[in-house]
């Protein structure tokens, strides 16, 4: 396993600085993490990048990859219904055909807050939050780029779909490869999947279909093996009968999304693109862009307004943000080594455990690529 050099401590305190100055409690996750709740955040290609372990006859774990979702479990259990954490520690990732480090070091924030009022606010301290951290390492090549996923989900509305093919795409928003074999889609006439598991699964809810899966196992005296649950399997299968029979996008519509899915200018000139795309039934596009006011209004307090982007697409390698996106990258790294992100992650929650109205938002930031000394 590659190790990411060493950082000193000047450094670190100097990174860290800003998120103990928030007011924030530290917090810690266990070097071990459930695997297969991790593949169903982040989807089954995520496994080769991850280090599992599994004891003789045990589930499936994995050294932590990252610590939201950690944190977020332990948030959930303690029954807050607002906390404000720091951390820092070791995190895990393959890096197969490359050099880089596959055990780093990471400084983040999380945030957790009640159902309720607006989010605006929270988003633009947090990414703040994050700039901060990452140029008190001291490059001063610093862009912050922002996205959000909810804009895509209110773009999408505004093209009048049929519900369950804006409902696919929504839920593949997240993953380029799954949302360009979509856009690729154009055309195709809907597919009779009936005959198939998947098929017969696709009407039922999540629940209902994980049962039905139990019985089926039970009756044929199947022990299901790799530790995954009838719940995931069956999800999966559900979600496979959706992709086969959802109806395929007009060419107009893909072209549409496509020239949605590549802006990339100053924030001004990219929501007057989106508002130019939008379709008929643009309602919910101008309401989340209208958001936005408010959280450029701060973050161009902090942040030079010339290094600000803005990138509706701009996602992570964890589909579970919901909300903004945002990256600080480095000119001299470039975009695939972004020395801090984070997002919005409300749904993340619900998923959890958590209450259906929590509100959750965090950053990450890599002290050896933020410090000018490290990472080249």
């Amino acid at each position: 396993m590659r190790i990411e050099p060493p950082v000193s401590a000047e450094v670190l305190a100097a990174v860290r600085a800003p998120l103990e100055a928030s007011g924030a409690e530290r917090a810690d996750a266990p070097l071990l993490q459930p695997l297969n709740l991790l593949l169903d955040l982040a989807g089954e290609a995520m496994r080769a990048r991850l280090f599992v372990v599994q004891a003789e006859g045990g589930t499936e774990s994995c050294l932590r990859p990252d610590f939201t979702v950690a944190i977020a479990r332990q948030h959930i259990e303690s029954a807050r219904a607002a906390g404000l954490y720091w951390y820092q520690g070791a995190a895990f990732r393959a890096s197969s055909g490359s050099d880089r480090p596959e055990e780093f070091v990471q400084l983040g924030l999380e945030m957790f807050s009640p159902g309720g009022g607006r989010v605006e606010a929270a988003d633009a301290e947090i990414a703040g939050l994050a700039w901060r951290a990452a140029a008190a390492g001291g490059r001063a090549d610093l862009s912050l780029w922002l996205g959000d996923v909810a804009l895509f989900g209110a773009f999408v509305e505004s093209l009048d779909l049929p519900e369950s093919l804006a409902a696919r795409l929504k839920r593949v928003a997240g993953r380029p490869r799954l949302l360009w074999s979509e856009l690729s889609r154009v055309g195709e006439t809907q597919k009779a999947e009936g005959g198939t598991l998947a098929g017969l699964l696709a009407g039922l809810s999540e629940t209902q279909a994980a049962a039905l899966l139990e019985e089926v196992w039970a009756l044929a005296g199947v022990e299901p093996v790799g530790g995954r649950g009838p719940a995931e399997i069956a999800a999966r299968l559900v979600r496979k009968a959706e992709a086969a029979n959802a109806p395929a996008l007009t060419e107009t519509q893909s072209e549409a999304i496509r020239a949605f899915m590549v802006i990339d200018d100053a924030p001004a000139y990219a929501f007057a693109r989106m508002r130019e795309l939008s379709g008929a039934n643009d309602g919910a596009l101008k309401a989340a862009l209208a958001g936005w006011e408010a959280r450029l209004l701060e973050l161009t307090r902090i942040a030079p307004a010339d290094r600000l982007r803005f990138a509706p697409a701009l996602g992570h390698a964890f589909d579970y943000y919901d909300g903004i996106t945002f990256e600080v990258r480095s000119e001299a790294l470039g975009p695939d080594r972004a020395v801090a992100v984070g997002g919005r992650y409300d749904g993340l929650l619900t998923r959890l455990g958590g209450a259906g109205d929590a509100r959750a938002v965090g950053c990450m930031v890599r002290p050896w690529r933020a410090w000018t000394g490290g990472e080249s």
